[in-house]
């Protein structure tokens, strides 16, 4: 077992410090205590696609994005990315994660690709089709 040091679990203003984790942060608190992400409502699936606007304006300012939004957006500077996939490499929840997103795509640093409905998606019928025509060539 591991000893705590001061301010450490168990002593007075200890909630913001965990011995084994170091400090910590709560959710809301990097998200200003916002739940939805931005006043447009947008709402991210899990397998929506995030890519890194480059030329998107407020990349290179310090006072619009926090450590949280940088992080996002270094981890899409390298290949498209899953919100669920952020939300894991980002070691946070996906639910801070839509939030931040929702900054970022107000902000015009990121753009999302949303999926394709079911409803949309070609019949199961025809893709048998033309998978056995392809087969009869």
């Amino acid at each position: 077992m591991t000893e705590n040091p001061p301010g450490g679990p168990g002593e007075q203003g200890s909630q913001w410090y965990d011995g084994e984790a170091g400090p910590l942060v709560r959710p809301y608190a990097m998200t200003g205590g916002r739940t939805q992400p931005g006043p447009t409502g947008v709402a991210f699936d899990l397998i929506a696609l995030v890519t890194l606007d480059p030329a998107a304006p407020g990349m290179d300012d310090g006072t619009a994005l926090g450590p949280e939004h940088r992080t996002l957006i270094e981890l899409c500077r390298t290949e498209t990315q899953s919100v669920a996939e952020l939300a894991a490499d980002a070691d946070l929840p996906v639910g801070v994660v839509r939030v931040l997103l929702g900054d970022l795509l107000e902000l015009g640093c990121v753009t999302v690709s949303r999926p394709v409905p079911p409803a949309h998606l070609p019949d199961e019928r025809i893709l048998r089709e033309v998978i056995e025509g392809l087969r009869a060539l």
